[in-house]
């Protein structure tokens, strides 16, 4: 295992940079998720880690070896991809170990690195299989196997579970969070899905446009986002903002909906407010509901307010039908506040 430096590193394609001098540490052992929107740079970083994309300045470290110019065969890493990549002629036990027969690995040693590796991952009744005769979990955890056998310092996963469905993507992520607890590997894992980086990250990096915006644990990034991308990004349903104007330490936002603010006056800001600390209340803003949602556990409501929509999440068992008007208030201590041109937090 091993330490993970990313220092100033930037890339640019001809005289089009899309990463900007990023800069991040990544512990010995730890689980950390590089997120963001398409387009974000979170992929070519993870890419440039691996050597499979050439930085164009800054330095890479893995360990305490400076890896720039290092080939990927020979940074002890090893990346699981979001198409699996798996030889389509050979078997699973073929696929798992064909890295250690390139490297000249004994065949007595080869066979005992893939059945451990396939106890592991349960994959021991499918050595034998083709890719084409197994699921998509199935080619997943191959996937997964051919990493492990490699014993790397760090694993490298891009978007390994977008191509699952819904329900098998929850399975996988449990198995991945397993498997990183049971072998202790640096991990640094890309995904667009913030509710993926919030269920398996010790530390989640979240980036827009090339650039880091917050680095943080789940929770330090869901109850203190530094600016409004972060607060909006993070959290299943997305944080409502409401625009507003503090007065005499109160905000007032569109269509009346008010709360404390931590400032004494004269701002023009964004209010952040999670869905589930949006209150039905009779006595509350005025809002129109438009779309109910019923999940069993819990009702979503999309309801106009001003000129804005606010997602609304409530435990109630709630009759209303689109067209009603319900109130609404802001829970006691729970908004956000952020400077409206900026997004910084304040």
């Amino acid at each position: 295992m091993a330490s993970v430096g990313i220092d100033t590193v930037r890339k640019a394609y001809g005289g089009l940079e899309v990463i900007h001098g990023v800069t991040a540490e990544i512990g010995d052992g730890e689980f950390v998720v590089l997120v963001g929107p398409s387009g974000c740079g979170k992929s070519t970083l993870l890419r440039m880690i691996a050597g499979l994309e050439e930085i164009s300045g800054g330095t890479i470290s893995i360990g305490e070896r400076v890896v720039n110019d290092v080939p990927p065969k020979q940074r002890n890493i090893a990346m699981v991809f979001q198409n699996y990549a798996l030889y389509p002629h050979m078997t699973v036990a073929q696929n798992m170990g064909f890295s250690l027969k390139l490297g000249g690995v004994e065949k007595a040693e080869i066979k005992r690195k893939v059945e451990e590796a396939a106890a592991i991952l349960t994959l021991g009744n499918l050595l034998d299989r083709y890719p084409s005769q197994l699921s998509g979990g199935q080619r997943q955890r191959v996937a997964m196997g051919r990493a492990i056998v490699r014993n790397p310092e760090v694993f490298l996963f891009d978007e390994p579970l977008s191509n699952l469905d819904a329900k098998l993507r929850v399975h996988m992520r449990a198995e991945i969070k397993e498997l990183h607890q049971r072998l202790r590997t640096t991990t640094v894992y890309v995904t667009h899905d913030q509710v993926e980086a919030m269920t398996m990250a010790d530390r989640i990096v979240v980036m827009r446009d090339g650039v880091i915006e917050q680095v943080g644990t789940p929770l330090d990034l869901y109850d203190h986002p530094q600016n409004s991308f972060v607060a909006g990004f993070i959290g299943s349903p997305a944080m409502n903002f409401v625009p507003g104007r503090i007065e005499d330490g109160r905000f007032v936002g569109t269509g009346g909906i008010s709360c404390p603010a931590p400032v004494a006056t004269g701002e023009d800001v964004l209010c952040g407010v999670r869905p589930t600390r949006l209150v039905l209340a009779e006595d509350g803003a005025k809002a129109i509901v438009k779309v109910i949602e019923p999940t069993g556990e819990e009702t979503q409501i999309i309801a106009r307010m001003g000129d804005i929509d606010l997602t609304v999440l409530s435990t109630q068992r709630l009759a209303l039908r689109p067209g009603e008007e319900i109130g609404l208030r802001i829970a006691e201590d729970s908004a956000h506040f952020f400077e409206k041109v900026s997004g910084k937090r304040i």
